[in-house]
């Protein structure tokens, strides 16, 4: 069985619309994918809809990705299974959004003091049906030619500390597991070889977080080295954290693909077999 359960569609950072998702998981053969979008689950209609006239079978897991701030660092928790139609989880969801929202404009606004004026408004042109994310301003600085690519618009102006990055009043790691646990679904870290910590604190994360009810880590990406993966399958069993596995697919390129490499060790907890 083929599973990913880390991927974005154009509601929020990634570049295909929901349909177009579905369809690259059936040419890839996936078999389970989530959908886990920015603080938000509106592109999960369209998903079902698109794979309710599929004749080759797709488990869509409705998920979400929420932002959250621990000791200084972002750190992304997916919720798996949630309950989409869960009335208050969409009413925290939507305070994420306008968290979100409200980060960009003040980054737009620091843009306009270092002399690039309307990155906001060129910027939401680039959202379509989504939200507003970082990347969006990113591409407009690409467009406009502020930069020489994507990821220097992080490393010169709107990565952390960088000078027109924003800190956020982002929820804290407890209330988005107890968000994602009340609306029925298992809160995992996301991509936690990525952040910028060593291990003792990426060890400290992971003991705050099963301290408060949290479910799970991903341990595995698309071409994750073999010593990493090992790393991540060693904490997962020292924490007693089930193990999920995901591409962070946004669009297709040579380095991620849907449900590549994302084989994980016997000994672990699959969460998708607990739910």
């Amino acid at each position: 069985m083929k599973i990913d359960l880390h991927t974005h569609t154009y509601f929020s950072d990634g570049h295909l619309s929901p349909a177009e998702l579905i369809m690259r998981a059936h040419n890839q053969q996936i078999d389970v994918l989530a959908i886990t979008d920015h603080d938000t689950t509106a592109g999960l209609t369209e998903a079902r809809a698109a794979q309710s006239v599929q004749k080759r079978p797709l488990e869509i897991i409705s998920g979400v990705e929420i932002t959250t701030r621990w000791h200084g660092f972002e750190i992304h928790i997916l919720g798996l299974n949630v309950d989409d139609t869960d009335h208050t989880f969409q009413a925290r969801l939507a305070r994420q959004s306008a968290t979100r929202t409200e980060r960009a404009q003040k980054m737009c606004d620091k843009l306009a003091r270092c002399g690039f004026l309307n990155v906001y408004d060129k910027a939401i042109e680039k959202v379509g049906k989504g939200q507003i994310t970082r990347a969006h301003i990113a591409q407009v600085l690409v467009d406009e030619g502020i930069v020489a690519h994507f990821q220097q618009a992080f490393t010169q102006f709107i990565g952390k500390d960088k000078r027109a990055y924003v800190n956020s009043q982002w929820i804290d790691i407890a209330t988005a597991v107890q968000w994602i646990s009340e609306a029925g679904g298992k809160a995992v870290v996301a991509h936690p070889g990525h952040y910028d910590m060593k291990t003792k604190w990426l060890k400290r994360l992971l003991g705050e977080f099963k301290a408060v009810g949290g479910h799970g880590m991903e341990v595995t990406h698309p071409n994750m080295q073999p010593t990493k993966k090992t790393m991540l399958a060693n904490l997962a069993l020292e924490f007693d954290l089930m193990a999920a596995v995901g591409s962070d697919f946004h669009f297709p390129s040579r380095w991620t693909e849907l449900g590549r490499n994302l084989g994980i060790d016997s000994v672990l907890k699959p969460v998708w077999e607990h739910w």
